[in-house]
């Protein structure tokens, strides 16, 4: 399937509510990661906003250019009950007019992926170890937070950032344009394409700050909650995750790309341990996963 094909299929699920991924080599990625760094420093202009239209064309750039890594699970049932329940709660954020995207990627790998702009992607070998729709909210919701609180582009930014890369296309496009009196779907295509060379890269997947990952888990509670899930999903599978050893099949990439899920249960547990309480009550859903998601497990 083609970055576009496979792109066109996203959009069709929203809509109606290839080889595995390989396993990347960290040190490689923190390597390529100073590279772009330093790109990015030279170039200037790093700590420049991203204007909405911008965020979603750099996400759309790296979904295509993810998916030309994995391909999404054949279960088109279970692609479209996965975003319709990732759509709802969307829909309950400040951030609801993205055009939200979510998908099941055909992997055995344990993690779940945010794109810029509002693209998720959550692996087969994840939800197969959930048990309950809740359990699944939670997992969206926590990658919901990502893109509300704009961490990727955070990262992107930063001086010690993974892909300081698309600035430098970004800039490059933009001298283009004032040179060629072009249009902005120039700086679009260009933000895209570098979005793009960040998953060929290896760059995508590089580790976010434990500080944006302990703001997701607490938004990614709150998120659960407000849409009328039993919240302490979230919670589940981080205490399912708190079980994973390093030679678990599936387990390396989601141990070397986060903090440890005991360290994130600590920090929710000194936040919202209240909170989780009040709204234990709210439904988790069990029938309704098993009857989306048992056939392909």
């Amino acid at each position: 399937m083609s970055h576009r094909a496979a792109l066109a299929v996203l959009a069709t699920m929203a809509l109606v509510a290839r080889p595995a991924l390989a396993q990347w080599d960290v040190g490689r990625i923190l390597e390529l990661g100073k590279k772009a760094a330093e790109i990015g420093r030279q170039a200037g202009e790093a700590n420049r906003e991203y204007s909405a239209e911008e965020e979603i064309s750099l996400g759309e750039g790296i979904a295509a250019g993810f998916l030309g890594a994995v391909r999404l699970h054949p279960d088109e049932r279970l692609q479209r009950y996965v975003n319709r329940v990732g759509r709802w709660l969307a829909s309950q954020t400040e951030r609801s007019e993205l055009p939200w995207t979510f998908g099941v990627i055909d992997n055995d790998a344990i993690n779940a992926f945010a794109m810029p702009g509002g693209t998720v992607l959550v692996s087969h070998g994840l939800v197969r170890r959930l048990g309950n729709e809740s359990e699944l909210a939670g997992v969206l919701a926590h990658e919901i937070a990502h893109v509300l609180q704009r961490h990727q582009l955070a990262a992107i930014q930063s001086a010690a950032g993974w892909g300081a890369a698309a600035n430098v296309t970004r800039i490059v496009a933009e001298e283009q344009i004032s040179r060629r009196g072009g249009v902005a779907v120039d700086v679009k295509a260009s933000l895209a394409s570098a979005g793009v060379d960040l998953v060929r890269d290896g760059l995508f997947l590089r580790p976010l700050d434990r500080r944006m990952e302990h703001e997701a888990d607490l938004l990614g509670v709150i998120i659960s909650a407000r849409a009328g899930y039993d919240p302490n999903g979230l919670v589940a599978v981080l205490s399912m995750l708190a079980q994973l050893k390093p030679e678990d099949a599936g387990a390396s990439l989601t141990l070397s790309t986060h903090p440890s899920a005991s360290e994130r249960l600590a920090e929710l547990e000194k936040t919202v341990s209240a909170a989780l309480e009040r709204y234990g009550a709210q439904p988790r859903l069990d029938a309704r996963f098993r009857g989306a998601a048992s056939d392909t497990r």
